[in-house]
């Protein structure tokens, strides 16, 4: 399969996507599920021979740790459904615009990253590299106007106190300023969050609440999200989509973990 022989984080992740991706068509597709079944044995075959290799050559084994969990977010408003691309191999197939795709378990590394049109495959709209870390889970938002359009990664957790619930607030919303998020009649939880950041999570006590999205700085509401359920041990990230005064419209979704 390889010319010559790979880093072998690079056939190791090859060869796990390939996994991937052979049983995700198991039941959709026979052929793809063949085809890429075929590719993950060869890229098998391939470790193999570099562990035997490296045996022989007193060097490190193949480096082992716990998977990198990570998932797409299509947060770019007026932008088209989207094929995405991971490797050179495709992952997600017409992911549309709000919609979030399951976890997908790789190996820790770095990663290119190609976002296409929907059946189209000549000039990606976005091409970046993101790394990724073991054990970890990340959202990667393609976020942003089309024009310039890019990807955001944030960090997930699934670290809870227990009897609390973790929240924190994502903006992916292009024309909008930075904001305040506040409870309403009460605190501000999160302060001056701008395009593109995700504030650090806040432990708070369980129950509902209503919060208010504010213009930094201001007592300008510009999105107030009513009773929100916010449960013990859970996580929740509080992301704001869309545009201000436009279409289509700012709005906010609940992501978890």
């Amino acid at each position: 399969m390889y010319p010559h022989f790979q880093p072998v984080n690079r056939v190791a992740q090859d060869a796990a996507m390939y996994d991937l991706l052979a049983n995700y068509y198991k039941y959709l597709d026979p052929q793809k599920h063949i085809h890429y079944y075929q590719l993950h044995f060869m890229c098998m075959q391939q470790l193999c021979q570099m562990q035997d290799y490296s045996f022989r050559n007193t060097q490190n084994p193949t480096p082992s740790g716990a998977p990198a969990k990570v998932r797409v977010l299509h947060a770019s408003p007026g932008a088209p459904a989207v094929d995405i691309y991971i490797n050179g191999n495709k992952t997600f197939e017409n992911v549309t615009y709000y919609q979030i795709s399951p976890y997908l378990e790789v190996p820790a590394g770095s990663y290119r990253v190609e976002v296409y049109p929907t059946g189209q495959k000549n000039t990606p709209v976005l091409t970046e590299n993101v790394e990724v870390r073991s054990g970890r889970s990340y959202t990667v938002a393609a976020a942003g106007r089309l024009a310039d359009i890019r990807l955001i990664a944030v960090m997930d957790t699934r670290k809870m106190v227990p009897n609390k619930a973790k929240v924190r607030f994502w903006h992916l919303s292009p024309n909008a300023p930075a904001v305040d998020i506040a409870v309403q009649g009460g605190d501000v939880l999160f302060s001056n969050v701008s395009f593109g950041r995700a504030a650090d999570y806040l432990e708070v006590d369980p129950g509902r609440v209503t919060l208010e999205v504010r213009v930094a700085g201001t007592d300008n509401v510009v999105l107030t999200l009513r009773d929100i359920n916010l449960k013990a041990n859970e996580a929740y990230s509080i992301t704001a989509f869309g545009l201000v005064d436009g279409t289509p419209r700012l709005e906010a979704l609940i992501l978890q973990p």
